[in-house]
């Protein structure tokens, strides 16, 4: 019984204690996401770009003055407005700052800068990064 009881409580401290990953954890994690980003948009890869953002309806998007909801509206928009590599170029962002809102949150400050055979562009953003289900997603992103 003694064997049984002991066993019974290692089952259930180690099924119950569940890690959290550290500030440096999540710091990493969200500059993995920027990074594949970056590579992705470069190589004109517009939906691997967007493989970093929430696909939800719920999805906010604030750039000119407009707020566009959802992931498949942006995809469109993106699609539309860089619709070849002469449009995309290479993609580099400078982050200015990592702030964390709450555990499951940061908003990540920046600049962008795109170099392109049509002319460059280049501007700041302000994104905010949710962790859903285990995963860091952009759920908000405002840039101009």
């Amino acid at each position: 019984m003694k064997v049984l009881c002991t066993a019974l409580f290692l089952f259930l401290v180690f099924s119950c204690s569940t890690t959290k990953p550290t500030v440096n954890e999540d710091l990493a994690a969200i500059r993995s996401i920027l990074d594949q980003q970056q590579k992705a948009w470069s190589a004109n890869d517009i939906e691997g770009f967007m493989a970093g953002y929430w696909k939800s309806d719920e999805l906010t998007y604030f750039s000119r003055g407009k707020i566009t909801k959802g992931w498949n509206t942006t995809l469109t928009n993106y699609k539309r407005n860089y619709p070849t590599a002469k449009e995309t170029g290479n993609l580099q962002f400078e982050i200015a700052n990592i702030t964390q809102i709450n555990p499951d949150a940061y908003w990540v400050m920046g600049s962008y800068f795109l170099t392109r055979d049509v002319g460059d562009a280049n501007g700041t953003f302000m994104i905010i990064f949710k962790r859903i289900n285990g995963e860091w997603k952009i759920i908000g992103d405002s840039s101009c």
